[in-house]
Protein backbone atom coordinates (compact mmCIF):
# COMPACT_ATOMS: atom_id res chain seq x y z
CA UNK A 1 0.00 0.00 0.00
CA UNK A 2 1.36 3.13 -0.84
CA UNK A 3 0.50 5.63 2.71
CA UNK A 4 2.00 9.14 3.06
CA UNK A 5 2.90 10.36 6.63
CA UNK A 6 3.35 13.72 7.59
CA UNK A 7 3.83 15.70 10.99
CA UNK A 8 4.23 19.05 12.39
CA UNK A 9 7.09 19.76 14.88
CA UNK A 10 5.18 18.17 18.34
CA UNK A 11 4.12 15.04 16.06
CA UNK A 12 7.74 14.66 14.31
CA UNK A 13 8.45 11.86 16.55
CA UNK A 14 5.85 9.69 15.97
CA UNK A 15 5.82 10.36 12.17
CA UNK A 16 9.52 9.25 11.77
CA UNK A 17 8.31 5.79 14.18
CA UNK A 18 5.21 4.84 12.29
CA UNK A 19 7.26 5.69 8.61
CA UNK A 20 10.07 2.81 9.93
CA UNK A 21 7.09 0.76 10.92
CA UNK A 22 5.29 0.56 7.69
CA UNK A 23 8.11 0.15 5.73
CA UNK A 24 9.24 -2.66 7.89
CA UNK A 25 5.28 -3.82 6.71
CA UNK A 26 6.53 -3.68 3.41
CA UNK A 27 4.57 -0.68 2.22
CA UNK A 28 6.09 2.32 0.16
CA UNK A 29 5.98 5.45 2.49
CA UNK A 30 5.59 9.13 1.29
CA UNK A 31 7.07 11.16 3.58
CA UNK A 32 5.81 14.85 3.38
CA UNK A 33 7.38 16.29 6.77
CA UNK A 34 8.06 17.77 9.05
CA UNK A 35 12.24 16.93 8.58
CA UNK A 36 12.83 17.79 12.32
CA UNK A 37 11.70 19.15 15.54
CA UNK A 38 12.06 22.60 14.59
CA UNK A 39 8.52 24.54 14.81
CA UNK A 40 6.76 24.27 11.95
CA UNK A 41 2.87 25.65 10.82
CA UNK A 42 1.20 22.24 10.38
CA UNK A 43 -1.49 22.91 7.55
CA UNK A 44 1.61 23.31 5.10
CA UNK A 45 3.08 19.65 5.90
CA UNK A 46 -0.70 18.02 6.30
CA UNK A 47 -2.61 19.79 3.65
CA UNK A 48 -0.40 18.66 0.35
CA UNK A 49 -0.85 15.10 2.03
CA UNK A 50 -4.68 15.09 2.17
CA UNK A 51 -4.85 15.98 -1.55
CA UNK A 52 -2.55 13.12 -2.50
CA UNK A 53 -5.09 11.19 -0.46
CA UNK A 54 -8.04 13.00 -2.39
CA UNK A 55 -6.36 12.83 -6.01
CA UNK A 56 -5.80 8.83 -5.88
CA UNK A 57 -2.58 9.36 -5.32
CA UNK A 58 -1.77 8.03 -2.19
CA UNK A 59 -4.27 5.01 -0.57
CA UNK A 60 -3.82 6.43 3.07
CA UNK A 61 -2.28 8.50 5.09
CA UNK A 62 -1.28 9.07 8.69
CA UNK A 63 -0.98 12.66 10.44
CA UNK A 64 0.74 13.21 13.59
CA UNK A 65 0.66 16.57 15.87
CA UNK A 66 0.66 17.27 19.71
CA UNK A 67 -3.26 16.33 20.13
CA UNK A 68 -3.94 15.08 16.57
CA UNK A 69 -7.08 17.93 16.01
CA UNK A 70 -5.66 20.36 14.29
CA UNK A 71 -3.74 17.58 11.71
CA UNK A 72 -7.09 16.44 11.63
CA UNK A 73 -9.32 19.45 10.92
CA UNK A 74 -6.21 20.40 8.15
CA UNK A 75 -7.27 17.19 5.94
CA UNK A 76 -10.75 17.07 6.40
CA UNK A 77 -11.15 20.74 4.49
CA UNK A 78 -10.38 18.41 1.65
CA UNK A 79 -13.23 16.97 -0.43
CA UNK A 80 -12.75 13.08 0.27
CA UNK A 81 -10.67 13.20 3.22
CA UNK A 82 -11.94 11.51 6.02
CA UNK A 83 -9.74 11.92 8.87
CA UNK A 84 -10.24 10.19 12.09
CA UNK A 85 -8.29 11.03 15.29
CA UNK A 86 -7.78 7.71 17.35
CA UNK A 87 -6.46 7.57 20.83
CA UNK A 88 -6.90 3.59 21.47
CA UNK A 89 -7.46 0.69 19.18
CA UNK A 90 -11.06 0.59 19.16
CA UNK A 91 -11.28 4.23 18.00
CA UNK A 92 -8.82 3.44 15.18
CA UNK A 93 -10.81 0.40 14.46
CA UNK A 94 -14.43 2.15 14.39
CA UNK A 95 -12.53 4.62 12.53
CA UNK A 96 -12.11 2.23 9.42
CA UNK A 97 -14.84 0.07 10.07
CA UNK A 98 -17.84 2.88 10.12
CA UNK A 99 -16.36 5.61 8.94
CA UNK A 100 -13.76 4.10 5.94
CA UNK A 101 -11.24 6.57 7.50
CA UNK A 102 -8.22 7.24 4.61
CA UNK A 103 -6.23 9.56 7.04
CA UNK A 104 -5.94 8.79 10.57
CA UNK A 105 -4.50 11.58 12.95
CA UNK A 106 -2.59 10.65 16.04
CA UNK A 107 -1.45 13.03 19.09
CA UNK A 108 2.13 12.34 20.90
CA UNK A 109 1.02 14.49 23.60
CA UNK A 110 -2.12 12.29 24.12
CA UNK A 111 -1.03 8.18 22.77
CA UNK A 112 1.36 7.06 24.92
CA UNK A 113 4.19 5.34 22.49
CA UNK A 114 3.62 1.38 23.71
CA UNK A 115 -0.04 2.12 21.94
CA UNK A 116 1.30 3.31 18.49
CA UNK A 117 2.37 0.85 15.88
CA UNK A 118 -0.94 -1.44 17.57
CA UNK A 119 -3.21 1.77 16.86
CA UNK A 120 -1.59 1.76 13.25
CA UNK A 121 -1.86 -1.77 13.01
CA UNK A 122 -5.70 -2.12 13.57
CA UNK A 123 -6.57 1.23 11.23
CA UNK A 124 -4.54 -0.67 8.60
CA UNK A 125 -6.17 -3.98 8.88
CA UNK A 126 -9.46 -3.08 9.33
CA UNK A 127 -11.97 -3.59 6.39
CA UNK A 128 -14.52 -0.82 5.95
CA UNK A 129 -18.08 -2.50 7.01
CA UNK A 130 -20.00 -0.89 3.94
CA UNK A 131 -23.70 -1.33 4.59
CA UNK A 132 -25.61 1.20 6.50
CA UNK A 133 -22.19 3.68 6.73
CA UNK A 134 -22.37 4.05 2.70
CA UNK A 135 -25.14 6.82 2.74
CA UNK A 136 -23.67 8.68 5.74
CA UNK A 137 -20.08 8.37 4.26
CA UNK A 138 -21.40 9.71 0.82
CA UNK A 139 -23.60 13.00 2.89
CA UNK A 140 -19.63 13.79 3.99
CA UNK A 141 -18.86 14.98 0.41
CA UNK A 142 -22.83 16.63 -0.81
CA UNK A 143 -22.00 20.59 -0.74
Amino acid sequence: MLIGVASDHAGFRFKTLVAEHLRRLGHEVRDFGARSEDPVDYPDLIRPLAVAVAQGELERGVVFGGSGNGEAMAANRCRGVRCAVAWDQESARLARAHNDANVLSLGQRLVPQDQLLPIVDVWLTTRFEAGRHVARIRKLDEE
